[in-house]
């Protein structure tokens, strides 16, 4: 067998740049590229490798660990898992940052691989800067934990070690069944070792998508249970989007009359205003999608891993006689809610089950139930997107809570926006084909209620870890993967402030994003929260110290945000009412760097509620008898949910 000598850095990037995956008969590159932050624990190792010859791999700079691995995420996501971005890091901190990213993938089933560098496997120099010691087990190094948020986790301490290791990684990040992050950890020692590899190592592997039928017995038995419904109710989860089954769906929903609610994965695979598309369910959804769910005697979960926001932890479905259908490419999300579990590929199970349900001449018992709650779901919309401050009689719609400081936010900022009103102007305003993208704070819900999707796969949010800091990376990731189409990263001042880093590198590579960025002066959700609970105002508006009172409770902190994204390079505006809002979006359309527009909004202006609940760790014992309250509350609300 012929060899080749090669470092183990040298070895890594040659495999990675082999690696291809053959989806429907479609051949595509796998890796794209591997996205760097260059440290003492990689830069003489895998960054001499990527210098000395990347091939076709595309190497770019990233700001931030977590930042740039947020970004490999978003583009395989936006990808349908079908291509990725590897990310490397230097020991350490460097390594830790991007757990969190490993974490956001692996919720999201989504693949990224991560290539931190690792401590000496020799120990000659140790301790190393940047070594986390245990005294009791010398192993361990800060990349162990990686593990609790890694599909597949390997330590390459040796130069051989590295070829199950490469092939490994790839059998679980091409396995839309398995996969999720990666993580091969890389001593600095070893990188740099030479070992004579066999050249058939390195030949062109293709890994191919098997999509999964599901077995005649399961499939027998679903179609059964649904011919014994009446009213059914799908559930669109992002399995739909990624199998590429968005048509099997919809001829599924139209042939028997099945209406159909979406995920926040899910939303955007069928445009808005399909006649059976109820939007959003859940805790985050909206009355059309929860009413019918309330009553449904069958929930058929396509693609879906039934989190609590779906199913409002558990208590959605009220009708005695509901049972459901998980279809779904991984078995352990199939079984979720004691499902009847159909495990396929999402686009082979809807067709097959399509043709034995035609065989039975099936269809719902459905009368004008859908077309009369999707009608009050759009009247409800208008009205939100009609909402304008009034400060003589204006009622927020989080209200009693701090209604007070609409008057003081108006004052500091001498704005009148409303979220609800802004995200409906920008509803008409951003192209069809624009990409919108969230993840965290009170957006998303209102984005799953109330964004009108017009073509297929324009919402791209994050919302398995629901990462604060994902929108900016995520945004320059997905402007990555679609090139020419407009990229909205819709972010609220808290997760601004976490992480924008990767803004500096969408002005780097001339990969234009618009951040639409909605400064309440609070982490606006979570006060929502723990004010609904019985809570006061607490650690969560930003306030200065009050020096005589000792709390955080002084005057709004005013942040310019438009001031600091120009000293990037940005283009930059602030908003405070809709006609500076749409003279924003025009200019920054006509924008080739990236733009951020700084839209001062109300707080208290986004959507609440909806026929929906959300379990929370009330206090059982307190002193405010409005916990008490919400703690009584809890236990009436969980008497009416499914235990498991």
């Amino acid at each position: 067998m012929s060899t080749i000598k090669l470092t183990v850095a040298q070895a890594l990037v040659k495999f990675l740049d082999n690696q291809y995956l053959e989806v429907d008969g479609q051949e595509k590159k796998f890796v794209e590229g591997v996205f760097t932050i260059f440290g003492h624990g990689n830069v003489v190792g895998l960054g001499q490798a990527l210098e000395e010859d990347s091939g076709d791999l595309i190497v770019r700079q990233g700001r931030n660990e977590q930042g740039m691995a947020h970004a490999a995420t978003a583009f395989a996501k936006q990808n349908n898992r079908q291509k990725i971005y590897a990310c490397t890091s230097s020991i350490g901190p460097g390594a830790a940052n991007m757990v969190t990213a490993a974490g956001t993938a692996t919720a999201n089933r989504i693949p990224l691989l991560l290539l931190p560098g690792d401590t000496f496997a020799s120990r000659q120099p140790d301790p190393v800067l940047q070594q986390v010691e245990h005294p009791e087990n010398y192993n361990i190094t800060t990349n162990d934990a990686f593990k609790s948020v890694s599909k597949y986790w390997d330590r390459i301490n040796r130069p051989e070690q590295l070829m199950t290791a490469a092939i490994n990684a790839m059998r679980v990040l091409t396995d839309p069944a398995k996969t999720g992050a990666v993580t091969l950890s890389l001593p600095q020692d070893v990188q740099a070792e030479a070992y004579d590899y066999p050249e058939e190592f390195f030949k062109k592997r293709v890994h191919h998508l098997e999509r999964r039928p599901a077995s005649k017995r399961v499939l027998t038995e679903a179609a059964q249970l649904i011919k014994e419904k009446k009213k059914p109710v799908l559930i669109c989860g992002g399995g739909v989007r990624y199998s590429e089954a968005a048509e099997e769906f919809k001829e599924f929903a139209e042939e028997f009359k099945i209406p159909f609610g979406e995920t926040q994965a899910g939303k955007g695979t069928i445009v808005w205003d399909h006649e059976l598309n109820l939007g959003g369910i859940g805790v985050t959804g909206n009355s059309a999608a929860n009413k019918i769910a309330r009553d449904a005697d069958l929930v058929i979960g396509v693609g879906t891993r039934f989190m609590d926001f779906t199913t409002a932890s558990k208590q959605l479905f009220q009708n005695p006689e509901v049972e459901f259908i998980g279809i779904n490419v991984c078995e352990f999300d199939a079984y979720k809610m004691d499902a009847l579990p159909v495990t396929a590929d999402a686009k082979l199970a809807l067709k097959s089950l399509t043709e034995k349900l035609k065989e039975a001449d099936y269809s719902s018992s459905y009368q004008n139930e859908i077309e009369e709650v999707k009608a009050e779901w759009l009247d409800e919309s208008e009205r939100l997107f009609s909402l304008e401050y009034n400060s003589d009689n204006f009622t927020p719609e989080v209200a009693g809570h701090i209604d007070e400081v609409l008057a003081e936010f108006n004052a500091d900022t001498e704005s009148v926006l409303t979220q609800t009103a802004v995200l409906g102007e920008l509803d008409k305003l951003l192209a069809d084909d624009a990409i919108v993208v969230g993840s965290s704070g009170s957006l998303p819900g209102d984005l799953q209620r109330l964004w009108r999707p017009k073509k297929p796969g324009t919402y791209h949010m994050e919302y398995g870890y629901s990462c604060m800091g994902y929108e900016i990376s995520g945004s320059y990731g997905v402007k990555l993967a679609v090139g020419d189409k407009e990229v909205y990263s819709m972010v609220g001042d808290g997760s601004y402030l976490m992480l924008h880093s990767e803004l500096i590198s969408s002005i780097q590579e001339g990969q234009k994003i618009n951040v639409v960025l909605f400064d309440n002066m609070a982490f606006g959700c979570i006060n929502n929260l723990q004010m609904s609970q019985g809570m006061g105002s607490f650690g969560t508006e930003f306030r200065y110290r009050n020096q005589e009172s000792g709390e955080l409770d002084g005057c709004l902190i005013p942040i310019d945000f438009a001031a600091s994204a120009a000293a990037y390079g940005v283009k930059t505006f602030t908003v405070k009412n809709i006609e500076e809002l749409r003279e924003a979006v025009k200019e920054a359309q006509k924008s080739d760097v990236s733009t951020l527009i700084d839209v001062k909004v109300l707080p208290k202006t986004m959507t609440h509620g909806y026929d929906s609940w959300w379990r929370v760790g009330v206090p059982e014992v307190a002193k405010k008898d409005s916990v008490k309250k919400a703690h009584q509350e809890l236990e009436n609300e969980i008497k009416k949910a499914r235990q498991y």
